[in-house]
């Protein structure tokens, strides 16, 4: 059975029409046999039945006599009507029912076939036009409209996960703005405090040098927190703007690379960074500056939030390449989603160089790069970063 209702649309409607007209066939040969027995019923009882046998014996015992079909105006309406009746039904009977066949294969199959996915459909494209997407199609026929209804269903998949990336990135541009009015308008405050302060008393001469120096030291200080804001929204700008530049990476090659910066980096927080890289002749391809990009920034929080020692795992396979780091800080007290928003954890005492968008475009780089950034905390304590990168052509 599951191999009939499998069937192509194709091959079904030829059974269904075959099985049809043999039955419709079959059917009128049996109307019209019986028919004639009837006719002939009816025209026996005007038949002159001594002449009728004498003609039978004188042809001999094998021959074969026609009962002779009596005049209309010999039998009554009613056996005459019945006669007639008769005649149509040995006549047009394959015709009719051929054709009587044929509609009710085709309802059969509309009914059997076609009708159950065409409502899925319809359901699914009113719900698509009310944009609800929650929703499945159930349908699991493996033929053409079975077909149809799995491409309905990824393309209703896909809506639905183009709807979340869009919310998302409404999401992000709200908050976003958001960091706008609040990182722009601290700075921009203390400055014009100073600057009213300054065009007060320095006519009169009501402040001495050291604290007018001061005023403009800290307004220097502000200046350069606004000019790295600035610079963390061109980064963001071009972020998607970037495109991907695939490339062989080995694993020997990386790790060369991640130690020059780890000597950077170790001088800087003076804390201890263990690298291990293990032996792999797998060869990877993908970006390499966005992916050393993305390790320079895990480095960089995980040495500000560690105490004293990072250890840094790198796996190179064929498909996947994966940068784990891990620290031995307080670990990560929110959820992944949040420490991933762009300016997390901003606020006035942060450091100049730290906007709280490296977490941010880590994980949009991993993303672009087909991969995904895991953030979770040890069991031991602290915090443990994971960067996942797709191979890409």
């Amino acid at each position: 059975m599951d191999k009939i209702r499998n069937l192509s649309v194709r091959k079904t409607i030829l059974l269904y029409m075959a099985s049809a007209l043999f039955c419709s066939f079959l059917l009128s040969a049996v109307v019209a046999r019986i028919a004639e027995r009837a006719q002939v019923y009816i025209w026996w009882n005007y038949v002159d039945e001594e002449a009728y046998f004498k003609e039978v014996e004188s042809k001999g015992p094998y021959s074969v006599t026609d009962i002779p079909r009596p005049s209309d105006y010999e039998m009554t309406q009613p056996d005459r009507f019945a006669s007639e009746l008769c005649d149509f039904l040995q006549t047009y009977a394959v015709l009719i029912l051929s054709m009587a066949g044929s509609c009710a294969a085709v309802f059969l199959f509309y009914r059997n076939k076609l009708k159950k996915p065409i409502e899925e459909l319809v359901r699914a494209s009113k719900k698509i036009a009310e944009n609800h997407l929650d929703f499945d199609i159930a349908y699991e026929n493996k033929d053409e409209m079975g077909v149809l209804c799995k491409e309905f269903e990824r393309m209703r998949g896909q809506l639905a996960r183009n709807n979340q990336i869009l919310w998302r990135t409404i999401e992000e541009e709200k908050m976003l703005r958001a960091a706008i009015a609040h990182d722009i308008r601290a700075p921009l405050s203390v400055l014009k405090g100073y600057q009213e302060m300054l065009m007060e008393y320095l006519p009169s001469a009501d402040i001495d040098m050291g604290q007018a120096m001061e005023m403009l030291s800290e307004s220097g200080r502000q200046i350069g927190r606004m000019d790295a804001f600035v610079e963390a929204m061109r980064r963001m700008s071009s972020l998607e703007n970037r495109e991907l530049v695939a490339g062989d990476i080995y694993a020997r090659q990386l790790e060369e690379e991640i130690r020059a910066e780890l000597a950077i980096l170790e001088k800087e927080y003076g804390k201890q960074c263990m690298l291990q890289v293990p032996a792999s002749k797998e060869i990877f391809s993908g970006d390499k500056e966005i992916i050393l990009e993305v390790t320079e920034n895990l480095l960089s929080n995980a040495l500000r939030y560690g105490k004293q020692q990072i250890v840094i795992m790198v796996k190179t396979g064929y498909s996947e390449l994966s940068i784990c780091v891990r620290d031995d800080g307080e670990g990560f007290r929110e959820d992944a989603e949040k420490i991933t928003e762009a300016f997390y954890g901003q606020n006035a005492k942060d450091s100049l160089k730290h906007a709280g968008i490296g977490m941010y475009i880590s994980r949009l780089y991993c993303e672009k790069h087909g991969g995904k950034l895991v953030l979770g905390n040890d069991e031991q304590g602290g915090a443990v970063v994971t960067a996942i990168f797709r191979r890409i052509a």
